[in-house]
This record gives C-alpha cells, sequence and structure tokens, in this order.
C-alpha cells in the first residue's frame, strides 16, 4: 500500500516540478559528459523517469539541451543583476556583480559547462542562445562603465566604442576566469573577482582619469 501511495504521489506531481527534475538532470549529464556523449536513457535514469516521458515533455534531445541553456543562462544573468547592489559607485557595483558572477558559476559548475564549452562547441541553434546570455551580460557592463566615466568626469568623455570595447574585454575575461577558477582547487568568487578588479579596474581607473597606454613614446610626434 505504501509504494502504491508513493506511486501516486509521483503521477500527481505537477508537470512544472517533474520538468525541473528532467532539466536538473540534463544539466548534471550535459556538464559532466557532453552533449554528443549524454543519452536520454541517463538523463531519464538520473531524473527517476521513463525515457518516453522525457521526450514527452521535451521533444528531443536537441530541444532538451536548448531549454537546459535557457534555463541556466537566466538563472546567471539574474544572479548577476542581483548581486550588483544599486546605489554604490560603478567600481563597487561591478565588484558585487563579479563576486555574484564567480559565485554562480562555482556552485553551478555543470551549468557553467554547458554555457562555457558544450554550447558553444555544437555550433547553431545553441551559440546562439549564448550569444543572447552574453549580450545581457556586456549590456549591463557598459552602462557600469558608463557610469563610472560620468562619476569620474561628470560627462560622457569616454567614446561609446571604447566603452562598448572595454565591456566586451571585461566580459571575455571574466569567462575564460570562471573556467580556470572551476578547475582550480581553492580558488573562491571572492580571489576571482578580485584578479580580474585587479588586473581590469586599476587600468579602468587611470582611463577615468585621462590617462591612456600609446604604443607611442610620449615624446614622440
Amino acid at each position: 500500500m505504501g509504494a502504491d501511495g508513493g506511486a501516486g504521489r509521483s503521477r500527481r506531481m505537477p508537470r512544472a516540478v517533474r520538468e525541473q527534475q528532467m532539466l536538473d538532470a540534463a544539466v548534471r549529464t550535459f556538464g559532466r559528459l557532453g552533449y554528443r556523449a549524454a543519452s536520454m536513457d541517463e538523463i531519464a535514469e538520473l531524473a527517476g523517469v521513463s525515457k518516453p516521458l522525457v521526450y514527452l515533455y521535451l521533444n528531443s534531445k536537441e530541444d532538451l539541451f536548448t531549454a537546459v541553456i535557457r534555463r541556466e543562462a537566466r538563472a546567471l544573468v539574474e544572479a548577476v543583476r542581483a548581486g550588483a547592489e544599486p546605489g554604490l559607485p560603478a567600481d563597487a557595483q561591478l565588484w558585487s556583480g563579479l563576486r555574484a558572477f564567480f559565485a554562480h558559476t562555482a556552485e553551478h559548475p555543470d551549468a557553467w559547462a554547458v554555457l562555457h564549452r558544450q554550447a558553444r562547441i555544437h555550433g547553431e541553434p545553441f551559440a546562439a542562445e549564448i550569444a543572447v546570455m552574453r549580450e545581457e551580460i556586456v549590456t549591463f557592463v557598459t552602462a557600469l562603465i558608463g557610469a563610472a566615466a560620468r562619476e569620474a568626469h561628470a560627462t560622457d568623455d569616454l567614446p561609446t566604442r571604447d566603452v562598448a570595447g572595454l565591456a566586451q574585454a571585461l566580459v571575455g575575461a571574466a569567462e575564460s576566469l570562471a573556467g580556470w577558477a572551476n578547475e582550480t582547487e581553492d580558488v573562491s568568487a571572492k580571489e576571482a573577482a578580485a584578479t580580474l578588479m585587479n588586473f581590469a579596474w586599476a587600468g579602468l581607473g587611470n582611463l577615468m582619469r585621462g590617462v591612456r597606454w600609446s604604443p607611442d613614446p610620449p615624446d614622440r610626434p
């Protein structure tokens, strides 16, 4: 009777909850085995459901992988936005946002493996999904760098093109550093964020003060 009751409760589990269980299992499987090597059988077994049920809910392996990318990308973007405390100076907002980014990627290494490696190497349509996530983060960082320039000069002295390029460089560095941190023992989110701030913000600080690096010596015309 107890077993039957448990089965009945399982059957009555809301679709949304069951689907999240499947996505959780898929994240773990794709993150550890890769898209090609992962099988729907393994995902179904880990989720505690039948393979036909996975297909019923999520249609195909490609659709399942896409759903995983969308869910994990949304979670990462939300974590970064929530981590950057509004009302603080731009550098403090960037610092808190970076800490949130590295904390999230460290706490969800399988999801980061999917977003940073698997989705990129298998081309469309997966790469397009990652591009959407990345653009959201770049837009957010662009706004912070622009705000920092305004705080430094009380004007928009830093050209839009420079701000956009700096944001792209900073996000790219954060992505690479997160991959390295997840593969290296004893690197905390705070340490990873501090590494990037020391690397990037020190230079940005000079730029905000109008001090630019040049390949030519100062006395060369």
